[in-house]
């Protein structure tokens, strides 16, 4: 059976599950290879293997997977059930989610809901398709499906491409990890992702407003009337460029007020990134300020909730601190404009004079490119100084 398509060549020999390889061209190497599973020596657990095919001729590698195929029709590997979508979910929740951050935990039954609902926690899972793949992110745009289940006669709006592919990732997570787990019987979880290659659904032109400095001017003079730890938190959201969802789970013992830093904790981060960069003036003013006002502190939390003082403030209560706050600063409703729009802020403040890896550590990015693509924006007064600035030098060099 050969698959031949734009992007590779590819060739199987053999029963999935008993004896299959697959011969495959890497164009970018240049070279051909066979894929196989064979069991581990001495456990009842399997492994993928991939070899190089020796060959560059198409033909003689097809010869070579058809050998090696009819040696192990002899050896009898082990077969992957049929494994459900509800088996995989259970089995990834149980041993996979509760190593992730707590915001990353939620996502995961959030995304098992949707989808048992979606495709049907009985579904063999090697038989999910593209009508299922299009499906979902028509009912998820349309508000057809969503996290909580509520449906039906009141018209809700859906989410947009960004959170449906954050979805969508999920799903693929959880059946590339099964390819590469084995069912305790010898053989793999799964034999093969069969959603693996399909379009991501994509904004062309994603709203990513910035909070100006004028509105955030208007927004610290108004903080003290909304709440006290409003006030520190838009300030250190403001001076840390962080997620608020790390900023309201701060302890007194994650301040260093002597050193002048910060550490924000890898299981309050969404991408679970340690560090402890400085802090600004500002951002430490406010904080020694806040110390002083509370007589006793210990290792209790920044943002403690109202109800409970041994537990952080909820997100809720951020989000309804913000909304009031635009009010009294009379900012208008502006989608998407609320606290990540100071992270936005914070990175378009610094571009201009702070080197990249300094950048990304003090806000807390592990990758350049997420900053460069998602956060950085261009902007008049940034291109003017870089054309004043090259025609400075080329004046310079003409002399």
């Amino acid at each position: 059976m050969t698959n031949a398509t734009r992007k590779s060549w590819s060739y199987s020999a053999g029963e999935r599950g008993r004896n299959r390889v697959r011969a495959y061209e890497d164009r970018a190497r240049g070279k051909i290879f066979l894929e196989f599973y064979e069991s581990v020596p001495g456990t009842t657990e399997v492994r993928r293997v991939r070899i190089s095919a020796g060959e560059s001729d198409r033909e003689a590698a097809k010869r070579k997977a058809d050998q090696l195929a009819a040696k192990f029709s002899n050896t009898e590997l082990p077969r992957a059930k049929e494994a459900t979508l509800g088996e995989l979910f259970d089995i990834y929740t149980r041993e996979v989610s509760p190593g992730k951050g707590e915001s990353k935990r939620r996502h995961d039954l959030r995304c098992v809901a949707l989808f048992s609902r979606s495709l049907g926690r009985s579904r063999k899972v090697l038989t999910l398709n593209r009508r299922d793949w299009d499906r979902f992110i028509q009912d998820r745009r349309r508000g057809a499906l969503r996290p909580d289940g509520r449906t039906g006669e009141v018209k809700v709006a859906g989410v947009r491409d960004r959170q449906i592919a954050y979805d969508l990732k999920f799903l693929l997570s959880v059946l590339n990890w099964a390819t590469l787990s084995g069912d305790g019987c010898g053989a793999p979880l799964l034999d093969r992702n069969p959603l693996k290659g399909l379009p991501m659904p994509k904004e062309e032109n994603p709203r990513r407003p910035l909070v100006s400095e004028a509105q955030y001017l208007r927004l610290r003079k108004i903080a003290p009337k909304v709440d006290e730890n409003f006030e520190i938190a838009l300030v250190l959201a403001h001076e840390t460029g962080h997620r608020v969802g790390a900023i309201r789970q701060l302890r007194w013992s994650d301040v260093d007020l002597t050193e002048k830093r910060i550490r924000w904790r890898a299981e309050n981060d969404k991408i679970g990134m340690e560090h402890s960069p400085p802090l600004s003036v500002e951002a430490l003013r406010i904080l020694e300020q806040s110390r002083r006002n509370r007589a006793s502190i210990g290792d209790g939390w920044l943002f403690p909730s109202p109800e409970d003082s041994s537990k952080p403030c909820s997100r809720h209560l951020l989000r309804d601190w913000w909304r009031r706050a635009e009010k009294l600063a009379e900012i208008p409703r502006t989608a998407r404009l609320g606290w990540h729009s100071l992270r936005r802020k914070f990175v378009n403040d610094m571009k201009a004079d702070t080197p990249m890896a300094d950048l990304c550590y003090l806000g807390g990015w592990k990758s350049p490119l997420t900053v460069m693509t998602v956060y950085q924006q261009a902007d008049q007064v940034t291109m003017r100084t870089a054309l004043t600035s090259r025609d400075q030098r080329r004046a310079a060099s003409s002399r």
